[in-house]
């Protein structure tokens, strides 16, 4: 979505594994006033450790702090802002799967049926059932893996069309990571364009503008959409990748969203994510039986072979931390990286994001960064523990796995 730590351009799927033991607490109560000067402090870390920059947004209950860190802009030196927009990844894929959860509340949709039954004649393994896509356990080749091939692979990915047909084709070209349904699963961005191709059929129109109906506005959220253009609205950072130093860093910021899809296209701000996992999570979006299903876990691998796993649900990862178990996804496209927690009450969430990937000037920030995202929930500060590389499950790229 990775071998010594290197994983997909889609999703930066940071995938839950902390070096510390965890106690899972029970429901949500609301803690102590937030520490606006802590959290301001541990972000503040994250520009000193490489990365340009950074901005959070924290909610619990009726307590609310945003903040920004570093530059936006590392030539004209602008700060970063809290409100600016964010390329957000793969947490687009909770969008999905809640969409497609909604399809299996009005029994449009069924869990454990097919794919066959749906979309005929797309996918050679009739095995391959909905639940499978949704929790990448229908080991489907993921499609990144042919499309960067290297550093110059990211400026012809830049301003490349896809269509939705072709990015599986791509997948199914791979070839399959194991048998469907087996585990452990293995992440694969193609899990997710095909769902997309499902709402198409089962709803009638286009996904993208069925989820924007029924969970972006349902959500209420503002600042969150499909892109229809390759430029972002303003306000937004620069977005920079050296490509592991092969160039010096350079801006992506505008860039053809179609080779992400509803795998990882949209677009969104830290305040918005936040208030989409408290609408999903306090039953909003879905029903408690399908937000029970939503989070039954397993253990996915972020790529063939890769020596570890996390726990993913239909579309939710469990994230082990020191607070206990937090819900939530994360993403990232070249240049951006994003992660969204929230408590399972939906009482408290954290969202946050920094303006580069692939770059090993940025290791140090990437630690910050995890460490200030962790510390916002768990209200204990920077985690000397903490290790960012584990949780930083696709911060590489399939050239070099």
């Amino acid at each position: 979505m990775r071998k010594q730590g290197l994983r997909k351009i889609t999703s930066l799927g940071l995938g839950a594994l902390l070096v510390v033991a965890a106690l899972t607490p029970a429901a949500h109560a609301a803690g102590p006033r937030l520490d606006r000067q802590a959290l301001q402090r541990t972000l503040d870390e994250v520009p000193k450790g490489g990365t340009p920059g950074a901005y959070s947004a924290v909610q619990d209950e009726g307590q609310r702090w945003r903040g920004a860190a570093g530059l936006a802009d590392l030539e004209a030196t602008l700060p970063m802002r809290p409100a600016m927009y964010q390329r957000i990844g793969s947490v687009t894929k909770t969008f999905v799967a809640t969409a497609v959860l909604q399809q299996v509340a009005q029994g449009k949709v069924r869990l454990d049926v097919p794919v066959e039954e749906y979309l005929p004649g797309l996918l050679p393994d009739r095995r391959i059932t909905v639940r499978m896509l949704l929790n990448h356990t229908s080991h489907l080749g993921d499609y990144d893996t042919a499309l960067i091939t290297g550093p110059d692979s990211l400026e012809e990915l830049r301003v490349r069309q896809f269509t939705d047909e072709e990015l599986v084709k791509l997948g199914l070209g791979v070839g399959k990571s194991g048998e469907p349904g087996h585990s452990p699963g293995s992440y694969s961005n193609t899990n997710y364009i095909v769902l997309g191709l499902l709402l198409d059929k089962v709803t009638g129109m286009p996904a993208e503008r069925y989820i924007t109906r029924h969970v972006i506005q349902r959500a209420g959220l503002s600042h969150t959409f499909f892109p229809s253009t390759p430029n972002l609205p303003r306000p937004h950072a620069k977005a920079y990748t050296s490509f592991f130093d092969s160039f010096p860093l350079r801006d992506f910021s505008t860039f053809n969203s179609s080779v992400f899809g509803t795998a990882g296209a949209m677009v969104s701000t830290m305040e918005d994510l936040n208030r989409f996992f408290r609408a999903l999570l306090t039953g909003r979006l879905i029903g408690q039986a399908q937000l029970e299903e939503m989070r039954r876990t397993g253990p996915i691998m972020p790529g063939p072979g890769v020596p570890f796993t996390f726990d993913y649900g239909l579309g939710l990862i469990a994230y082990e931390t020191p607070c206990g178990k937090l819900w939530g996804h994360d993403g990232g496209v070249v240049g951006m990286t994003t992660l969204s927690l929230s408590t399972l009450d939906g009482g408290k969430q954290a969202s946050s994001g920094t303006n580069v990937t692939w770059h090993p000037g940025a290791e140090a920030g990437e630690q910050a960064w995890a460490a200030h995202v962790v510390g916002a929930m768990c209200e204990t500060g920077r985690f000397a523990a903490f290790d960012a590389k584990r949780l930083l499950i696709d911060a590489g790229a399939p050239v070099k796995r």
